[in-house]
């Protein structure tokens, strides 16, 4: 065998005469690899034991003949149990392939079961070979479109389409080819990029009983789609599913960025869970407690923490990017916590992480859209510093400061304007380029738009840890009323509230990101950490796109022109640049002068996207109408583009459409944002 075998490439790798199979396990004694007729088997068909010569050292090997794609395998790994060295080696538990293309799900799995002492093969999960060459990809490739040109839409591939009233086929609803029959409504609103939460084999189990973890950051094998989302049982069949999801979207202009969890896994250190990693190599690929080795340091929040700083696991890392961008042809990802990863071996943050700079400067990944979560759950905040030439940021700070500003909170005004132009306090010093912000209201994480204007408080009981979950800092305001009500004045502020948000979202200087239905006012009935919740709390409501029609006609109309200014941006502009030839100007209710004090609610901003269209934004986050001086303008006169108070489809029209403003002020109602243009 060891003649046939090669410890390269990594996992299983099919031939023309059987198949080659290779696994990392250092402190291994013996590593047997087991062979499945089927993935509800008791006991493997075949035991084959993996060699590992000495020249090889770290990696055990063999090549099986005969052996085809679809075959389910699972790796054992004898060694010594020593937790207080960091090893808990156990025989008796079949271990996923780290490099795995495909998983395979018994029907009896659940965490519980698969992690009891004694032999799990019968429920655990297990992976399965695959030939990643015969798939017919049509031409397509990665779209590589700017950043310029960038607008996101964060999105859960089950949730998306899994409602009844989706007009999805029903056995396609919450799947990777039911996304493919809304490819359409994705058009017409507009957005050109889908981030889509987690869709690496993860561990649904990994919730409070009776529940599930619905957004997946619980990952288990960072090679391989997960099952959950295909509409088909045949594991491998999944591949084809989400390749031609990718295709769909891809020949509609849209691109697909992931959202990936290298940063923790779903294993834990005691019982539960021996899954893959904690099984074959415990103390490379996890950073253990200096002080108890037997525990696990914990950066994440989530019980364990990746250790991106061992070169075994750094190249791990660098080989799934790799895939996904070759193999199944996503645009970029979108790294979870991603500051966890600048932390070195003992966890202490690293001026230059090698994991980082490795992914930066990769040319597999040239022109792969790389976007971090530049903090983690244990204080590293990085928003501004984020290490790497072309990373760039969610900022969270765009969050925050544009949530309490639209609720009237004082000493914001000074703020607002560095956040509507890219956050240069941020951002500035480093001469990148304006989308290094990647600016956003809402995400999966926290409250709804919807919810951010309805409730000044969590709900998460039905999350079943009596509220204590989730955010109490949202910076929210229900509009007078928590929660849902009839009282037509509270729904049509909450309606211009909603406006407000993404004229200021869609018009910062920035890459914008919106959360799935937003656009019609989805809402997850005040629940801020929905994680667990795989039922109407989070899935979307399509009757609601009827409901708040008006909402989506203004969204779909600042996004296209969003997207018709951007044309003449070049990608190479610096935000430095952009802000020069924008000629932005902040002014207050008096033109040339912005509004001084602490208790200022208002801001007024002009700016130029091109050479003929000169635009000028009024914000009133005071409570009473407030008239706005105008500035002069030597071009034409100012006409109304966009005034949120209005009634839809007086709200927006098409700027060609606009109408002549003769009075050389103009009345901005409260709470509202009105847009001029010439």
């Amino acid at each position: 065998m060891s003649s046939l075998s090669s410890s390269y490439p990594l996992g299983a790798t099919p031939l023309s005469d059987g198949v080659n199979f290779s696994v990392y396990a250092n402190k291994a004694t013996a590593v047997d690899l087991l062979l499945f007729a089927g993935v509800d088997d008791a006991a493997s068909s075949q035991v084959v034991s993996l060699e590992r010569p000495q020249h090889v050292g770290h990696y055990w090997h063999g090549f099986v003949p005969d052996c085809r794609p679809g075959q389910i395998y699972a790796y054992r790994a004898h060694g010594p149990f020593a937790p207080e060295q960091g090893l808990v080696y156990d025989a008796e538990k079949a271990l996923l392939d780290p490099y795995g293309r495909a998983v395979a799900m018994p029907a009896a799995y659940n965490r519980t079961t698969a992690s009891q002492p004694g032999d799990n093969t019968a429920v655990a999960m297990k992976s399965v070979v695959a030939d990643m060459s015969a798939y017919d990809w049509e031409g397509d490739r990665p779209l590589n479109r700017p950043f310029a040109n960038t607008i996101i839409y964060e999105m859960h591939v089950r949730g998306f389409t899994q409602h009844p009233n989706s007009g999805v086929t029903e056995e396609k609803r919450g799947t990777y080819a039911g996304l493919i029959e809304k490819i359409p409504y994705l058009q017409d609103l507009g957005i050109t990029a889908v981030e889509l939460l987690p869709v690496y084999h993860f561990d649904p189990f990994t919730a409070p009983e009776g529940l599930i973890n619905y957004w997946g950051y619980q990952p288990i094998a960072f090679f391989a789609p997960y099952t959950g989302y295909s509409s088909a049982s045949e594991p491998l069949a999944v591949l084809d599913e989400f390749r031609d999801m990718i295709k769909g979207l891809h020949r509609a202009g849209i691109e697909v960025i992931l959202d990936v969890v290298y940063n923790h896994t779903a294993e834990a250190f005691g019982n539960p869970t021996s899954l893959s990693f904690r099984g074959l190599a415990n103390d490379t690929y996890y950073i253990l407690d200096q002080a108890n080795r037997s525990q696990y340091a914990d950066y994440t929040g989530c019980g364990n923490t990746f250790n991106a700083g061992h070169a075994v696991t750094r190249r791990l890392i660098r080989d799934s990017l790799r895939y996904w961008v070759q193999e199944m042809h996503v645009d970029g990802f979108r790294f979870d916590l991603a500051s966890v990863l600048t932390r070195g071996d003992h966890g202490e943050p690293l001026p230059n992480p090698p994991i980082i700079w490795d992914i930066d400067t990769d040319p597999v990944l040239a022109g792969t859209k790389l976007v971090a979560e530049a903090w983690d759950a244990a204080g590293l905040y990085q928003v501004g510093t984020f290490v790497g030439d072309t990373w760039k940021e969610w900022n969270g700070r765009f969050r925050d400061d544009v949530r309490r500003f639209v609720k009237s909170d004082e000493g914001l005004a000074h703020v607002l304007d560095e956040r509507l132009t890219g956050s240069p306090d941020i951002y500035g010093w480093e001469n990148r380029e304006p989308e290094q912000s990647i600016n956003f209201i809402t995400v999966h994480d926290g409250f709804t738009l919807n919810d951010l204007v309805s409730y000044n408080n969590k709900h998460n009981e039905a999350n079943g840890e009596d509220n204590r979950d989730g955010s109490n800092d949202n910076y929210s305001w229900n509009c007078g009323v928590e929660g849902p009500t009839d009282d037509p004045e509270v729904e049509a502020l909450r309606n211009r509230q909603v406006k407000n948000f993404m004229t200021l979202l869609l018009t910062a200087v920035g890459a914008p990101l919106l959360l799935m239905g937003d656009e019609v006012r989805r809402t997850q009935q005040g629940n801020n950490n929905a994680y667990c919740q795989d039922n109407e709390i989070n899935w979307f409501d399509w009757s609601l796109l009827d409901k708040h029609a008006d909402i989506f006609r203004f969204v779909k109309q600042l996004i296209a022109a969003r997207k018709q200014r951007s044309l003449s941006r070049t990608n190479a502009e610096t935000l430095h640049d952009v802000l020069e030839i924008s000629e932005v100007q902040f002014h207050g209710v008096d033109a040339g002068q912005p509004d001084e004090g602490f208790s200022s609610h208002t801001l007024a901003v002009a700016f130029q996207t091109d050479s003929d269209t000169r635009f000028y934004m009024m914000i009133n986050a005071y409570w009473e109408p407030l008239t706005f001086h105008l500035p002069l303008t030597d071009r034409n006169t100012w006409r109304l583009w966009v005034d949120t108070k209005r009634p839809s489809p007086a709200d927006i029209c098409a700027r060609e459409e606009a109408q002549k403003i003769s009075q050389p002020t103009y009345q901005v109602a409260s709470r509202s944002v009105v847009i001029l243009v010439t």
